[in-house]
């Protein structure tokens, strides 16, 4: 899990943020961008008033950071980008041109 965190910023991490690292998070003015996992919910629940409250989380940002993911998933359709087959930087950042201009022509000739 690598989270980019910066005080007063957002955390973008995963869903494997948890626990102390929420709270160490939200001491330095970091807010969640994912919500909280469903079982972490119903453990909190089920401790009632000693549970805490729930994680406030920018439900926005959240709809932001999946669109990105759904963009790097769809570049990262090609196998040599996923598994990084290209071993030089020039030749990696050919596919990345190469797949990003396939997406876009694509976009043009989509029919809905």
């Amino acid at each position: 899990m690598r989270a980019v965190a910066r005080a007063g910023g957002a955390d973008g991490a995963d869903r494997g943020v948890h626990g102390a690292n929420r709270t160490y998070l939200r001491k330095r003015g970091i807010n969640a961008v994912i919500p909280e996992k469903a079982d972490q919910q119903a453990n909190r629940r089920k401790k009632g008033s000693k549970g805490g409250r729930p994680i406030a989380y920018d439900a926005e940002r959240y709809k932001q950071r999946n669109t990105v993911e759904r963009c790097f998933q769809r570049v990262k359709t090609g196998r040599g980008l996923a598994t990084r087959y290209d071993k030089s930087p020039e030749s990696y950042e050919a596919g990345l041109h190469l797949r990003g201009s396939i997406m876009w022509l694509k976009s043009l000739t989509s029919t809905t």
